[in-house]
């Protein structure tokens, strides 16, 4: 009977929705551990962004035991920022701990959300650059640009539809974030030359 049918996916519905909320719930732990993790990145605290990434890492492998045998619910918006926002977050600290980039299955997330969350990280270490440039650490804040120009060429190699993984979008945010900061970079550059020049003239 159709009310039997009916019934048999209301079961299913149900468990899927006590499901949803559960990964929810873990998403949103998710998102918020990488960002305290990137917070204290930039505080130079990198023993608590560690735990915070050790944290993330069990919350990461908790979702995947969860959502892995329901693709419809795990290739979905708020699982995919949550995995973002983790990537984000391991290899801004990769990058400032000078330890290798994880890959995507290293990390327990898809490839497509792995590239998404590289362009993300272009966001962060264009905030690291500023807070070297307002140290006047010039030096150290070229690398950094250097850095996010190999990352934006890297990027700029991928050519795949929206329906697979929305990187064009992540490019155009980059080649923005890329030209301010040489921009940044040449203005500091030129600040600092003429205080030289200034310097000795004075001393003159």
């Amino acid at each position: 009977m159709l009310s039997e049918i009916i019934d048999e996916i209301r079961n299913v519905l149900d468990e899927k929705d006590l499901l949803r909320e559960e990964a929810l719930k873990i998403t949103r732990e998710i998102v918020r551990l990488s960002g305290d993790s990137i917070k204290a990145l930039h505080r130079g605290d990198i023993e608590t962004a560690w735990e915070r990434i050790e944290k993330v890492k069990e919350k990461i492998e908790m979702l995947n035991e969860k959502l892995l045998p329901h693709p419809d619910l795990y290739f979905t918006g708020y699982v995919q920022n949550a995995h973002q926002e983790f990537v984000e977050a391991v290899l801004f600290y990769s990058y400032l701990t000078g330890s290798g980039f994880p890959s995507p299955k290293e990390l327990g997330v898809p490839e497509s959300n792995y590239l998404l969350g590289i362009g993300d990280l272009i966001g962060e270490l264009r905030r690291h650059f500023l807070l070297l440039l307002m140290e006047n650490k010039i030096e150290e804040a070229q690398n950094v640009y250097e850095t996010m120009s190999r990352i934006y060429e890297e990027l700029m190699t991928l050519e795949y539809p929206k329906g697979l993984v929305n990187i064009r979008q992540k490019q155009d945010q980059a080649r923005y974030i890329v030209e301010r900061t040489l921009e940044d970079l040449t203005r500091a550059k030129l600040t600092k030359s003429l205080e030289e020049k200034l310097n000795k003239a004075i001393k003159m």
